[in-house]
């Protein structure tokens, strides 16, 4: 039965959420609703958000220092598919100051009592498998097109990438590859751990929802994932600094994307433009 309730959740009256369509305008909306949240308490959420970086300045020393050189971007690009897990805090926050209640820092872990906690670890869990077929993959190509030898060191394997056939090979078949990968996280997760934090509808009921925003707003939706992969590109650079700022304004605005997509219970229908 906790299986069951995980995977159904106990709202059975709103476990298939209605969704709605957006535009391009409503996907600027979000973002700027998310700059919004960000900007009442930036230094709080800074330092909430840190732990982004240090965990990728880990992951870069282990590869430097693991020689595993090749794997570096696969692991800055693997932020991408953690990201909405690694804010479900921020929903929180955001979801708070919605309801015009204290949205201190320190609230962002009340998340831990929510009775759809499971639900959004099953998720979570499913975003990790994907990330680790991500890293697989990467090293399985790299193979494939180098060989077992592995790069002495980060600027020559730059260059070795830039200036070879084998280098562009691996390039354009790993960004066609990790863009297939992220596309799947973004068409089951978009909306997926909000809407488990409003409403405790289930991980397949989430899911499913994520994939029906995408299938009603399918441009809008890869806007905002070129948006997402665009931001989370510039706050890896350098030394992943500026994740501490990128993670929690993408977090606010995830909650507020959920907003405009997922209609509430008891509301036929709402302007997507509030």
């Amino acid at each position: 039965m906790a299986g069951f309730h995980v995977l159904a959740g106990a709202q059975k009256t709103v476990a298939h959420p209605k969704v709605r369509t957006v535009d391009f305008a409503d996907i600027v909306d979000v973002l700027r609703r998310g700059l919004d949240d960000f900007w009442e308490k930036p230094s709080h959420y800074v330092f909430l958000c840190l732990i982004y970086p240090i965990v990728g300045i880990i992951l870069i020393t282990w590869a430097s220092s693991g020689h595993a050189l090749q794997l570096i971007f696969p692991l800055i690009a693997g932020f991408a598919l953690l990201g909405p897990f690694a804010a479900i805090g921020l929903y929180e926050i955001s979801r708070r100051r919605e309801l015009g209640m204290d949205s201190s820092w320190r609230h962002a872990f009340e998340v831990l009592r929510s009775p759809a906690i499971p639900s959004m670890v099953a998720v979570g869990a499913m975003l990790m498998v994907i990330f680790l077929a991500w890293i697989f993959t990467a090293q399985a190509l790299f193979v494939w097109i180098y060989g077992p030898v592995v790069p002495e060191s980060f600027l020559g394997f730059i260059g070795e990438i830039l200036a070879t056939q084998q280098g562009w090979t691996l390039l354009l078949l790993g960004n066609a590859i990790g863009f297939v990968f992220a596309l799947v996280v973004l068409s089951t997760t978009s909306v997926a751990f909000p809407l488990l934090l409003d409403r405790d509808v289930g991980a397949y009921a989430a899911i499913q929802t994520s994939a029906r925003v995408m299938l009603a707003n399918p441009l809008p939706v890869l806007f905002w994932g070129l948006i997402v992969a665009t931001l989370l590109v510039i706050g890896s650079v350098p030394f992943f600094v500026g994740l501490a700022v990128v993670i929690p304004v993408l977090g606010h605005s995830t909650w507020h994307l959920y907003r405009k997509t997922v209609i509430a219970p008891g509301v036929r229908k709402r302007q997507s433009k509030e």
